[in-house]
């Protein structure tokens, strides 16, 4: 929801601040702030809005020192402005805050403190912490005492930074199910919501577990547990490079992450392929061992949010057609709360690009508690949902900068296929000749992509005359049905153009009364049996008033007569179509955004990644 960071060291903390929050703004941008320690004094500078606004600020009145914190901001409690800005302050100015996450009982702890005479300057859950670290700091006068009783005091999620004047040799970081990772320097220590905001200094980074607490020096980091207990733990090296989270010649992060598709999938694909010669014959993961758990596995119970939930309704339709096993998706925001059933053959896969999403983990937990194996699917090493899920599988998309999923969404399907196949393979729900065939033909969807990505013109175009829409339905059926949800989401995610998806069949149930000269149709067409049946439900819509476009990999024989702009995507099985059908979709939603004069890595009122409710 929010961006943090934090610096100890010797060089100058303000720039290293700035820097390292340019590469969290996904996670926030409605304002930014740092507090820096420069001598005996905290000083503090807070904006509303991008970090831009900030860097304005900065560069009319100049914070020095080598200890700080920074913050950008997703607004939860109290509207987006200067006041309720982080870093937040005690009454006197010798503490500061910054906090990503929502604490739950902050009324309570707000009514406490303020019956024992402080005074609060914001509406923020936040400013609570810094309140309450300095009420057990008068208390106990031992900082890392005020802050262990007072991470004992706070219910819900966070992830802490605090300095204190009277410390000018530390800096205190802390979780509790929001993100939060050290990076190890030489003569200098980060904190950071995730692992772009430190490449540019070093490699070395250590994922904090739940209810950690770091001390940072500028020479060493010390690591306690809960209790205030020693503990250790071994940093991970980040293999990727920093160019991987810049635009790369690109003017924007989505358009990037869009081409850079076909690396990715291929990426995410072939390490787990075993060939003979130069054709994939087999599977293989080398994260999960197949025992008797697959073996005898009944069915596939799928929960995520957003884009991920997607990704697991198209799974739904691979899974029961490549390997004969009923799939359950849930959106996971709701899963635990009506009291799901579990079953003791159940495989229980979540999905989430960050593996910190906060629903997505709640529901997971519960399987756990019922003993329930469980699979991750995640882009994040070192995540909260890769360091609790019993088996993990890695997408290796890179890291994901733009709001709006696009690689992450394709790489999750990859993933999500793969599974299915091997489900099959292992159960004897395929012959080997057809479980050759679907490897080949997965092996071909990178370049497929590609093929795709090597022409635009008709996509531009077709937006040039219809980015301004009042309402865009996406429709199909079977796969493409499951394609159109994300196709929705994503157009109104980043062109806030009222978007919906529906199964093709449903139009006449109620939504075509919708239908008028300002709707545009857009039809997902790679499942060939039902071309005929998806021509007659365009031409219904058509003799409406509404535009309509086809995304089909078809020369179009069968829309031709139908349809004012046809969009042909390379031919693959029909099963794997989706990872191809959703490009131009993705696309579509980009040019409408940069056409109607918005920023497509910043959504409003979007964060990349939801840790909280």
């Amino acid at each position: 929801m929010c961006g943090i960071v934090g610096y100890i060291g010797i060089k100058e903390a303000t720039p290293v601040l700035v820097n390292a929050l340019r590469k969290l703004e996904y996670r926030g941008y409605d304002s930014a702030g740092i507090a820096v320690l420069n001598g005996e004094n905290i000083f503090v500078r807070k904006v509303k809005g991008a970090l831009d606004e900030l860097e304005k600020c900065l560069a009319k009145d100049v914070v020095r020192g080598t200890l700080g914190i920074g913050h950008t901001r997703w607004a939860t409690h109290g509207e987006p402005n200067d006041i309720n800005a982080h870093p937040h302050l005690n009454e006197s100015g010798t503490i500061a805050v910054v906090h990503n996450g929502i604490i739950e009982n902050y009324v309570q702890l707000k009514a406490w403190l303020q019956a024992k005479g402080v005074v609060f300057r914001s509406e923020t859950d936040s400013e609570v912490v810094a309140h309450l670290i300095n009420y057990y700091y008068e208390e106990t006068k031992d900082l890392v005492k005020a802050v262990l009783v007072t991470l004992n005091r706070l219910e819900g999620s966070y992830a802490l930074g605090v300095v204190c004047k009277d410390y000018p040799d530390r800096l205190i970081a802390a979780r509790k199910e929001s993100p939060l990772i050290v990076g190890l320097g030489k003569g200098e220590n980060f904190i950071a919501s995730d692992v772009p905001a430190v490449l540019e200094h070093t490699r070395e980074v250590i994922f904090l577990d739940q209810k950690q607490i770091a001390v940072l020096y500028s020479d060493h980091v010390d690591l306690l547990d809960e209790n205030g207990n020693r503990v250790t733990k071994e940093p991970y090296h980040v293999e990727w490079d920093m160019s991987s989270a810049e635009k790369g010649g690109y003017e924007h992060f989505m358009l990037k992450e869009i081409f850079e598709q076909p690396k990715a999938l291929t990426d995410t694909l072939r390490p787990r392929l075993v060939f003979d010669g130069n054709s994939p014959k087999d599977i293989k993961f080398d994260e999960i061992e197949f025992n008797d758990a697959w073996l005898n596995a009944k069915r596939i119970v799928i929960t995520a949010c957003g884009t991920a939930y997607h990704a697991g309704v198209v799974a739904k339709y691979a899974f029961e057609q490549i390997a004969r096993v009923p799939v359950v998706v849930d959106v996971a925001s709701e899963f635990r709360y009506r009291n799901p059933i579990f079953e003791k053959d159940d495989i229980f896969i979540v999905i989430s690009q960050s593996g910190e999403t906060a629903d997505t983990l709640a529901a997971m937990r519960l399987a756990k508690e019922k003993n329930v194996h469980v699979i991750a699917i995640t882009n994040c090493v070192g995540s909260t949902v890769s360091r609790e899920a019993d088996d993990v599988i890695y997408t290796w998309a890179g890291p994901e900068i733009a709001v709006a999923s696009t690689k992450a969404y394709t790489t999750q399907l990859m993933c999500l296929y793969l599974l299915a196949l091997k489900l099959a393979s292992v159960q004897k729900k395929i012959d080997s000749k057809e479980y050759v065939r679907y490897l080949d033909q997965l092996n071909r969807v990178p370049s497929k992509i590609q093929e795709l990505l090597d022409d635009q013109t008709s996509i531009q175009r077709f937006v040039s005359t219809n980015y301004n829409k009042s309402k865009v339905f996406f429709i199909g059926r079977l796969f493409d049905s499951a394609t159109s949800l994300e196709c929705a989401l994503k157009l109104k995610e980043v062109s806030y153009m009222h978007s919906e998806a529906f199964a093709a069949g449903e139009l006449k149930h109620g939504p075509i009364a919708l239908i008028d000269k300002d709707t545009l149709v857009v039809a997902t067409a790679t499942c060939a049996n039902l071309f005929d049946k998806l021509a007659s439900n365009i031409q219904e819509v058509k003799t409406r008033g509404a535009s309509t476009l086809v995304i089909t990999q078809n020369k179009g024989d069968a829309f031709q007569k139908s349809v004012d702009e046809i969009i042909v995507i390379p031919e693959v099985d029909e099963i794997f179509e989706p990872m191809l059908s959703i490009v131009p979709s993705q696309l579509f939603a980009y040019y409408c955004a940069v056409h109607r004069g918005n920023n497509p890595d910043k959504p409003r009122n979007l964060a990349k990644s939801v840790t909280v409710e």
